[in-house]
Parts: structure tokens; C-alpha cells; sequence
């Protein structure tokens, strides 16, 4: 069984591309409005649910949230494969900067690992919007990520890298 988001309520919550541009705890500036330190975010649910969601070729979608959730898994997914053969922190640290420094595609453009997922943007001023928050959200994904995929003496933590191999929904990450 999947394991979909908690955050099923969208009240008050603000969206682009069909996506709500849910609170984060971060201290990285972007779009998304702050969540308190000592709640879930989407960000420890993807990290959380990961080691499970990935072995699924199907995600049945139940809110919007779970769009959100499929995207951070596969952007996990991205940074394991980019994390593969580093073998210190500071190695890894390295390559998940550089895959921050990438331009982030949203819906509609070329690279966008997901057509049909999320509606296309109406406006350039919803794209950019969009485009922020998923920039904000892979930097602070990727932040937590390094947490967990590396041991605190800086060695790699194999539990985690060796999901590095997995395609999640038979998506092949380049």
C-alpha cells in the first residue's frame, strides 16, 4: 500500500499549477510560507515514506498534497542516483549543490519529469511561483536529505544509498 500525504486539508492554502505551496520548515528563502519546527512538513513525510513509496510503479492520487509527494520521491530519487559513489560527506555535499544549481523545469516545459501531473501554469507569474517553491523545496529536501543519507561520521549510509538503484514509476533518472 502507498503511503500518501497527511495534508489532505487546503484550506487557506495557496497553489500553483493545481500543487498547494504548502509550509515548510526552512530557513531557505522562497515562496512557501513557515511551518512551526515541531510539526511534519511535506519534506519529512517524502524523506519518511520514501524507503516505501519508491518500490511502487502506481501512486493513486487521493489529494493534491500527493502530487507534491510523488514529485519530492522522485527528486529523492534524483539526488540518491547523484549521490551514488560519493564517499564522504563533503563529496556529497558537493554533488547535491551542483544538482541545485540546475534550472528547475515546471509543467509544460521540456524535462519536467511529470506531464499531466499538475496542471499547466495559467500565467509566467504562476510559473516562476511554482518554479520558486519547487526550488525551495529541493534545497531544503536536499539539505535533509544529506542528513540521512550520510552518517554523522561522514561516511555514506548504505541503507539509504542503496535506493539509489530503484526507478520510482518506472521513471529511468538520468
Amino acid at each position: 500500500m502507498v503511503y500518501h500525504s497527511s495534508f489532505v486539508d487546503e484550506e487557506g492554502v495557496t497553489k500553483a499549477c493545481g500543487c498547494p505551496l504548502l509550509p515548510l520548515k526552512s530557513h531557505i528563502k522562497g515562496p512557501a510560507p513557515a511551518s512551526d519546527q515541531d510539526r511534519t512538513d511535506i519534506v519529512d513525510e517524502a524523506i519518511t515514506f520514501f524507503r516505501a513509496n519508491v518500490f511502487f510503479r502506481n501512486f493513486d492520487i487521493k489529494s493534491s498534497a500527493d502530487k507534491l509527494l510523488i514529485y519530492l520521491t522522485f527528486y529523492i530519487n534524483v539526488a540518491l542516483k547523484r549521490l551514488e559513489g560519493r564517499r564522504t560527506l563533503a563529496e556529497g555535499t558537493k554533488a547535491i549543490i551542483n544538482l541545485g544549481l540546475e534550472k528547475v523545469p515546471v509543467p509544460g516545459e521540456p524535462n519536467f519529469p511529470f506531464p499531466g501531473l499538475f496542471a499547466l501554469p495559467q500565467s509566467q507569474k504562476e510559473a516562476e511561483l511554482f518554479r520558486n517553491y519547487l526550488k525551495q523545496i529541493r534545497e531544503e529536501t536536499s539539505g535533509r536529505l544529506l542528513s540521512v543519507a550520510y552518517r554523522p561520521n561522514g561516511t555514506p549510509n548504505k541503507w539509504w544509498l542503496a535506493f539509489a538503484k530503484r526507478k520510482f514509476m518506472n521513471i529511468i533518472v538520468p
